[in-house]
């Protein structure tokens, strides 16, 4: 039990068998570079708070900040040694985000090239093994190729005990799963985005491999503070995902999810993150959480379970 009386609740990840916090810990924005703002010393704190509260999972990648969002979680772990499970990611060789089904496999994840990032993620990290290593782009064209011997061989290193992918489109990674190739997926999941649930969830739990949901607030807008007005400081990714359009389609959303329901905008980011923890396939949902109050927020949110039925059926209008 917490010293807040809360107890982060634990979720199986898939056959990995690990017991992972159902709340895990988002990293990107520790980073700095794409997520603008960041202080390292309140993200420092922020982190430490989270494992204070029972985060056991972390997930972080190669390219946040070129390492830096690695670095900084190394640094708190190598003062709190065995707390928590890692999860990182190995970027495209090739630069090219979401990956293409046009392109070689041997173009973006050779082996050689996975074997030298995820040893450069370990020197930055100060581990000698990651609990689990994730492609950070995925398309099921590249099931066969030099990556799946390079994982093997990296776990049998003892480098990395889990290999797995991290995805943008659900329906691009049906045919991982079902080839037994990895053993988690990390895939996009929130009110606004549901259609992971249609098939891919159903797939992953017939292999029993955990999913990791990510972007719960959809990039912030459902956190009620991103509006049409809303402007982000140049060379802020979030400008090239918040376009004029979106943000009018993602307010109009919001103020029909907040009218339909009687609550209160502040109210909405705990709906946004229950409503991942309410699908029993997800494994573990990792908000970005740049600050201490973002952690305590986030971990009383999870702390009220799962939404009722009524309130997923009238979430389930507002998706795209």
């Amino acid at each position: 039990m917490s010293e807040t009386g809360v107890q982060v609740a634990r979720r199986r990840l898939g056959r990995t068998g690990l017991e992972v916090s159902e709340l895990g810990y988002g990293s990107w924005g520790l980073g700095g570079g794409q997520w603008l703002g960041q202080d390292d010393e309140e993200g420092l704190r922020a982190l430490n708070r989270g494992l204070d509260l029972g985060i056991n999972f972390i997930d972080t990648a190669l390219a946040y900040g070129s390492g830096h969002s690695e670095r900084l979680v190394g640094q708190v772990l190598a003062a709190r040694p065995g707390e928590a499970y890692v999860a990182t990611k190995i970027p495209p060789k090739n630069g090219e985000w979401p990956g293409r089904g046009d392109v070689s496999v041997e173009d973006v994840f050779p082996a050689d090239y996975v074997i030298e990032c995820t040893e450069t993620s370990l020197r930055n990290l100060g581990l000698e093994q990651v609990e689990v290593q994730q492609l950070h782009v995925w398309h099921d064209n590249w099931l066969d190729g030099s990556w799946r011997e390079a994982a093997e061989q990296l776990k049998r290193d003892g480098k990395v005990r889990f290999f797995s992918v991290s995805i943008d489109a659900p329906e691009d990674a049906l045919e991982v799963v079902r080839a037994g190739a990895v053993d988690t997926v990390q895939v996009v999941y929130n009110i606004v985005t549901a259609s992971p649930a249609d098939e891919l969830f159903g797939v992953c739990a017939a292999n029993d491999v955990g999913v990791i949901a990510r972007v719960p607030f959809d990039e912030g807008s459902l956190t009620g503070k991103v509006t049409p007005e809303t402007e982000f400081e140049a060379g802020d990714w979030r400008n090239l995902y918040f376009t004029p359009e979106v943000k009018a389609d993602r307010w109009e959303r919001v103020q029909g999810i907040v009218s339909e329901l009687g609550i209160e905008l502040d109210e909405l980011p705990e709906l946004a993150l229950r409503f991942c923890l309410s699908s029993a396939e997800v494994s573990t949902v990792i908000p970005g959480m740049r600050k201490v109050r973002n952690v305590e927020a986030n971990v009383a949110a999870a702390a009220k379970g799962p939404l009722d039925a009524q309130t997923l059926e009238v979430l389930a209008k507002y998706r795209r």
